[in-house]
């Protein structure tokens, strides 16, 4: 079966001092749940994986147990050229995400021809329980809709997500953050008016602060709206 087939080979791949290092940058899977095997690897093992005619049944086994699996499920969604099955897979694949690594490494190229019928599917993603289906979410709309294609209510629709889990929350400041890059104008009123809450508000403007893509005039007058706890 193709299962065994790619658990074997993953750990022919195994770096155990890897494994060691990516367990301290994972905390939300299990140590024993982590093989170690280096990204460039997994991603060119998907590559293979994709032209096969059972990766499916691969696919179809969820939930997995190794993050490197879930990894590889990433890589091969990342790397469908059929909008429709690689969007349909990409929901059925959500809920199973349990790390901030696989969710952010899920980025299928095909999303870009697309954007119309993405953004129903973001407006879902963004309105789910599931942290890493949010965090989803609001990451494709940060990768796909603040250039050409950015409308005032997108900014909205993140500021609306009311949400204590820190992998949302850090997502909603990376937004931000990028999004004061590419539209500083539209996004400068969430920080003068303190849309985003204590902590989010502060990690956007730390995050922009340290991006070059903010100039030095912008970053002075951000540092000004930064929050002293219990003000």
């Amino acid at each position: 079966m193709i299962m065994e087939e790619i658990r074997n080979e993953l750990f022919t791949m195994q770096d155990e001092k890897y494994r060691d290092f990516q367990a301290k940058l994972i905390p939300t899977v299990e140590p024993e749940d982590i093989i170690g095997v280096r990204t460039p690897e997994l991603r060119k093992y998907a590559g293979r994986l994709l032209k096969r005619d059972d990766v499916q049944e691969f696919l179809d086994d969820l939930p997995h147990k190794f993050f490197e699996e879930n990894q590889l499920h990433a890589f091969i969604l990342s790397g469908m050229k059929d909008y429709g099955k690689c969007v349909a897979e990409v929901s059925r694949f959500l809920p199973y995400v349990n790390n901030w690594a696989t969710c952010d490494q899920l980025s299928p190229k095909i999303f870009r021809k697309n954007k119309k019928d993405l953004l129903t599917h973001i407006e879902e993603w963004i309105r789910a329980e599931e942290t890493y289906m949010i965090r989803f979410g609001i990451g494709m709309l940060m990768a796909h809709f603040l250039d050409e294609d950015f409308d005032s209510r997108y900014p909205e629709m993140v500021a609306a997500v009311n949400t204590e889990e820190y992998y949302v929350k850090m997502m909603i400041a990376w937004y931000f953050a990028t999004a004061l890059a590419k539209q500083y104008d539209a996004i400068l009123p969430y920080i003068e008016n303190q849309r985003l809450d204590e902590w989010t508000h502060n990690k956007t403007i730390q995050k922009a602060v340290e991006s070059f893509r903010i100039t030095p005039e912008q970053k002075g007058y951000l540092k000004q709206y930064r929050k002293k706890r219990g003000k």
